[in-house]
């Protein structure tokens, strides 16, 4: 009797243990269920949001996105707000450390390329600038054109400009910042003579309010010194890197264990995802697949 009793004891123990496991892993983060954050370049926003939206409609995820400027993102990154980074560059050798001495390897994944667009006022009649008129302009020298606005002063755009002029300090002068890629779009269509700095994926999907503004605007081809002509950042320019100023995005996951960053990182750099990007006006990194189908006879609706 006190054997059957001790049984029964043990066995109701383990009755609610794996009813305590059981519903723990319903709120248990895996590679395809579960909630988690992405911390995402502002530049970028847009079609990480398209992204999310349908892998959140596929599958038992909640993902939060959290747009900043690069640096403000990396920063936040470092200090693991979050263990996954949207990206149009790879870590750099520092960054890498931090991760390496915490023994994580960063999981690089590209999953698109982006560029960075140049737009006008289209009051303007020139459609074409010159990367080397921008530099001179950067370093002091006064040109053609009138002013440079940017997103952010933090922004990736705002850093590639820094490095390819060779300055450290962006001077004050005629040079402006915001806080929102909409925000340049709204100010260049509201000020004639300006050039605008943006994420290229901001002008191909805009929201009702700003198509008022995008409307207004010319996006404009360039040239660089490895160009012999005038670029336009078409889908199949930015595809080809013909366009001087195409960027390859990156996912970067350092969670740490088998999280949805992995599997969001598959995702969009799978079919669906990579449809996704197509669908959106930029360059997927593979092209994806095509169904053909093969009737023997004409079919009359």
């Amino acid at each position: 009797m006190k054997i059957r009793f001790k049984l029964l004891i043990a066995l109701t123990g383990l009755f609610f243990i794996l009813l305590y496991a059981c519903n723990g892993n319903k709120n248990k983060e895996t590679i395809l269920t579960g909630s988690t954050s992405i911390l995402v370049d502002e530049t970028l926003l847009p079609i990480i949001e398209d992204q999310v939206a349908v892998f959140e409609n596929q599958y038992n995820a909640k993902v939060k996105l959290i747009p900043q400027s690069e640096k403000e993102a990396v920063v936040s990154f470092s200090k693991k707000k979050s263990g996954i980074i949207v990206l149009s560059r790879k870590l750099n050798k520092e960054e890498n450390t931090i991760f390496k001495n915490k023994k994580i390897v960063p999981k690089e994944t590209p999953f698109a390329i982006d560029a960075i667009a140049l737009i006008k006022n289209k009051k303007s009649n020139d459609s074409l600038v010159n990367m080397a008129d921008i530099v001179d302009f950067l370093k002091g020298s006064r040109t053609k054109i009138k002013g440079l606005v940017f997103d952010n002063p933090n922004s990736s755009t705002m850093q590639y400009f820094s490095e390819v002029s060779g300055i450290k300090t962006i001077p004050e002068n005629d040079i402006f910042s915001f806080k929102t890629n909409n925000e340049v779009i709204k100010y260049v269509a509201q000020n004639d003579g300006m050039i605008g700095v943006l994420g290229l994926n901001w002008l191909f999907q805009p929201s009702l309010e700003m198509t008022k503004f995008t409307d207004n605007i010319t996006v404009l081809s360039v040239k660089d010194s490895n160009t012999k002509q005038y670029v336009y950042p078409s889908q199949e320019n930015v595809a080809t890197r013909k366009y001087p100023l195409a960027r390859v995005l990156y996912i970067i996951n350092c969670q740490g264990y088998d999280g949805l960053g992995m599997g969001f990182s598959s995702f969009i750099a799978g079919e669906i995802g990579q449809r996704i990007v197509l669908k959106s006006g930029l360059a997927p990194i593979r092209e994806p697949s095509r169904n053909i189908r093969i009737r023997n006879k004409i079919e009359n609706n």
